[in-house]
């Protein structure tokens, strides 16, 4: 049996309102089913919906892609800490000053994280060992 997302929870993870989603789904850019009273997309139409939002055609061997919207900017003399808000996550880089001045980040910019790691550490909840 398929497994469906409700539109919340969509939502959630493309990091926009179910009111946006919506919106998109009246523009046709996406497609929900109904069941019941809820509209759902199939678990598996997700990463493609996510892919298609990217705007570019870009390639890259990065698979780690969070859309989100700037909150912080610290800047020093050299370096900049910017902060995002990605969902439900929070995703902070140290880069250049002079390369957050080139992207324009300030709060309230929409950016994407794109994270390509060596070094991957992933915890649960519970159980040790």
């Amino acid at each position: 049996m398929a497994e469906y997302l409700r539109i919340g929870e969509v939502a959630q993870a493309v990091g926009v309102s179910v009111d946006t989603l919506r919106r998109w789904e009246a523009d046709g850019r996406v497609s929900f089913e109904r069941r019941g009273n809820q509209r759902v997309l199939p678990a598996d139409a997700l990463a493609p919906l996510i892919a298609s939002l990217s705007g570019s055609d870009r390639t890259s061997s990065a698979r780690n892609r969070f859309t989100g919207v700037v909150v912080s900017v610290k800047r020093d003399g050299v370096m900049a800490q910017v902060e995002l808000a990605c969902g439900d996550y929070r995703v902070v880089s140290l880069m250049s000053r002079e390369a957050a001045d080139e992207l324009g980040l300030e709060p309230g910019v929409h950016a994407t994280a794109v994270i390509k790691s060596t070094n991957v550490v992933v915890e649960t909840e519970g159980r040790r060992g």
